[in-house]
């Protein structure tokens, strides 16, 4: 499946910035159907990163998933690359 139909955009709340800043995660609004393994995949090949955890959580119709990334690769270079920075 294409990455750019699994992974729909990033958020970027308050919430998500204290996020990226202290636990270098991001948070993304996925497909509703996609599986923990799915994301994981497509933000590899998206940003061609490492991914070290991935949790997800569904409220209201929509899915949030958090990416750990690896300590190489910094949450906020990627949000940069994003322009939420």
């Amino acid at each position: 499946m294409d990455p750019y139909k699994i992974v729909k955009y990033p958020l970027s709340t308050e919430k998500s910035i204290r996020l990226m800043e202290s636990q270098n995660k991001l948070v993304f609004i996925v497909d509703i159907d996609a599986d923990k393994k799915m994301v994981r995949s497509a933000i590899e090949k998206m940003f061609k990163v490492k991914v070290e955890n991935v949790k997800v959580h569904v409220q209201k119709g929509k899915k949030r998933a958090y990416i750990k990334f690896s300590d190489n690769n910094p949450a906020i270079d990627i949000a940069t690359q994003l322009g939420l920075m």
